[in-house]
């Protein structure tokens, strides 16, 4: 798998049998600025570079993080400020320096921070909060005003339309798309004793775990960033959680991983573990330049779980799951489910058919048909 060129450094990942070290110095040189809030505590592949300056108290002063720049970016990127977010900015960064040499000078590829009504709005449930695109809105408007060039997504927030004057032509290589159990006390959920609390702010995750666990209970305003949560569940407001092993492994944070869950257990989010990239629609430049990284047998197979997605209208509220990948004979194997949100009723179902873009979406397409006729009018609650 292809695993970030950029992780958190050792110092700052949430390892449950520590506390997190609260005097580390870090830095990310090369070109970066930040909107509206303080950059995490991360490193980048050129920490070492990183020169640490001592006051006279002795104490370590954090670096600065913004490098001025000399020179104008040919690339910039819009991106959240999340440690997973920036790891994906990262990773896109090196994978274009890798490719194409008149980006490899310092400051030729400059990463713009910004922040979303995602990471505004924490005290309330995804669900609750509703509407499309919470994690991508303000990155789109970046976009779309010239601020900046390109944006890096996690593939599982971008809604299924695409805003007008973007392309999104771009997937990297997807990652592990299964879901991590990370507890302290029992090594997957079945080990764990009835009436244990599960946090999680995925409906998805919520109504697959009832549905299988129903002594379980879940606590849904489970929000924050991954060392957030890792944190929560250190501190004893839940006994058990689940994360997306592709952020984990992005961050090398995986030795927080008690078990991973298997697809029959917990079906994946639409999309997860796949980066996308998105630029404006007149751009040619960074079209070609996005054209370079594209992963097409990644790009294939969320092209048909968003097909899937979009024909059932999912939304924050609604409890959808779907995976689609190349079986050993070369063909799409796509699987889908719906559940009700409080997992009394799930339903599932699979196609399989050409590794081939029309037919792909035509699978997906007809999944979610089959699906929405099965449910019918009321079934998600909503």
């Amino acid at each position: 798998m292809d695993i970030a060129t950029s992780s958190l450094s050792q110092a700052h990942k949430v390892v449950l049998t520590r506390q997190p070290c609260s005097r580390v110095n870090t830095c990310s040189l090369g070109s970066v600025s930040v909107i509206g809030f303080s950059l995490p505590q991360i490193s980048s592949p050129d920490l070492a570079k990183c020169r640490r300056k001592q006051s006279s108290s002795g104490f370590v002063k954090a670096c600065v993080a913004v490098e001025q720049k000399t020179r104008t970016a040919i690339i910039r990127i819009g991106t959240r400020g999340s440690p997973l977010a920036l790891a994906q900015a990262y990773e896109t960064r090196e994978k274009l320096k890798s490719k194409h040499p008149e980006l490899i000078e310092d400051g030729a590829i400059h990463i713009e921070i910004i922040k979303t009504t995602g990471d505004k709005i924490l005290s309330q449930p995804l669900a609750d909060i509703g509407g499309k695109g919470l994690f991508t809105k303000e990155i789109d408007e970046a976009l779309i005003n010239g601020h900046i060039d390109i944006a890096v997504h996690s593939m599982k927030d971008v809604p299924t339309y695409l805003p007008e004057k973007t392309i999104l032509p771009c997937n990297l290589l997807r990652e592990d798309v299964r879901d991590a159990f990370i507890c302290l006390t029992a090594a997957s959920l079945a080990d764990l004793p009835a009436g244990s609390v599960v946090g999680t702010a995925s409906l998805r995750r919520k109504s697959q775990i009832l549905h299988k666990y129903p002594a379980l209970h879940v606590e849904e305003n489970f929000r924050g960033n991954v060392q957030t949560r890792l944190a929560k569940l250190k501190g004893g407001n839940v006994q058990a959680t689940l994360l997306a092993l592709a952020g984990l492994k992005r961050m090398s944070m995986t030795e927080n991983v008690a078990s991973i869950l298997s697809l029959d257990e917990m079906l994946p989010a639409v999309a997860q573990g796949a980066i996308g990239i998105a630029c404006r629609s007149d751009d040619d430049k960074m079209a070609n330049y996005l054209a370079s990284l594209n992963h097409e047998e990644t790009r294939l197979a969320i092209s048909c779980e968003r097909a899937f997605l979009e024909t059932l209208d999912g939304s924050c509220r609604t409890p959808i799951a779907g995976y689609a990948a190349k079986d050993e004979d070369g063909n799409c194997f796509f699987r889908g489910l719906v559940a009700s949100p409080d997992g009394t009723k799930v339903l599932e179902t699979s196609r399989k058919g050409p590794y081939v873009y029309e037919d792909m979406i035509k699978m997906g397409k007809d999944a979610g048909q089959e699906l929405l006729s099965r449910a019918g009018p009321g079934f998600f609650g909503n």
